[in-house]
């Protein structure tokens, strides 16, 4: 084998990975999500009339919340959000749906993978061959609730109370109160410079962490662009990998600032304690990551903060209020 036909062989491999490893982590962030949906529209399924794809199709088709039927045949992918996908044609290349069940009749040729996100695969018995190398990845759990998302993407925006949400508020403020007290006994000093930083100079602590995220963001997306496809995959976990773990270290500090702030004002000296703090401070921007409409915003400011005090970490507290 060429060296190039090498390369092009592992940026393919590299490809498919990146869509999967892309296509896992969305649904994990949408079954998150969908837990708080008490009960879901069943009319939606048949309210909507279907996409319906006859004759050859040279592009990709895509279903926004409405389901697809194919009966003729599609030279690269169909993808449904919403929605299930019935294929009684030829496709060649993936099939895949988030809320929806693909079908494969007798006689219909799927010739790429076929990627279900809430749903399922049913294949008929005399359904055509489908290519050995192809795949099939499939998660079962919390398809009326996926649907229901991908077909009122406002719905996310406007929580429900209910018991399922209350449930998964309290299971969020049990981790991030073990994780708060976990890192604090593990990185005292780090916390504690945070704390300090955010107590004196927050303003310049938001601002390093809005230009760090918008720069994150900028390398990413010209990484992606520029680079060979393995290492722009590497970069992208990589930069995942930061953010995540710049989120849960500046979420603890800015938890245990709060905490220690609401003491002051609340409690007397004598029931003042780092556990009580940390609680309080958990119990607060769990509230306040749960109120409807202004929740996004309130987590994109408790993301910029967490990375500009990731950035400032490695620093000992040198400055003064002006």
């Amino acid at each position: 084998m060429s060296q190039l036909s090498l390369q092009r062989f592992l940026d393919y491999c590299a490809a498919r990975v990146a869509l999967r490893a892309a296509l896992v982590l969305f649904a994990l962030c949408l079954m998150v999500v969908a837990v708080p949906a008490e009960e879901v529209d069943a009319g939606m399924q048949d309210s909507v009339p279907p996409l319906v794809v006859d004759g050859l199709k040279e592009t990709d088709v895509f279903g926004w919340g409405q389901s697809v039927v194919v009966r003729g045949t599609i030279k690269h992918g169909v993808m449904a959000f919403g929605g299930d996908v019935l294929v009684e044609g030829e496709v060649d290349g993936d099939v895949a749906t988030i809320g929806g069940s693909i079908i494969q009749r007798d006689g219909a040729q799927i010739g790429g993978d076929v990627f279900v996100i809430g749903g399922s695969y049913q294949r008929s018995a005399n359904a055509g061959g489908r290519n050995p190398a192809s795949t099939t990845v499939m998660f079962t759990g919390y398809g009326p609730e996926l649907r229901n998302i991908m077909r009122n993407p406002a719905s996310l925006l406007a929580p429900q109370w209910s018991v399922p949400y209350l449930g998964s508020r309290v299971l969020a403020v049990l981790f991030w109160f073990i994780a708060s007290l976990a890192l604090t006994a593990v990185t005292p000093g780090a916390v504690s410079r945070a704390i300090l930083r955010l107590q004196l100079t927050n303003v310049r602590v938001a601002v390093i962490g809005f230009v760090g995220s918008i720069v994150m963001t900028f390398g990413v997306v010209a990484g992606l662009s520029l680079l060979p496809t393995v290492i722009a995959a590497l970069v992208g976990l990589v930069a995942l990998m930061l953010l995540l773990l710049a989120y849960l270290f500046g979420r603890v500090a800015i938890q245990a600032a709060t905490g220690q702030w609401l003491q002051r004002k609340v409690f007397g000296e004598k029931y003042r304690s780092e556990s009580i703090a940390l609680l309080t401070g958990t119990i607060f921007w769990a509230i306040l990551l749960s109120l409807p409409y202004v929740w996004p915003f309130i987590g994109a400011g408790l993301l910029v903060a967490s990375l500009g005090l990731a950035l400032t970490a490695r620093y000992r507290m040198g400055w003064k209020r002006a």
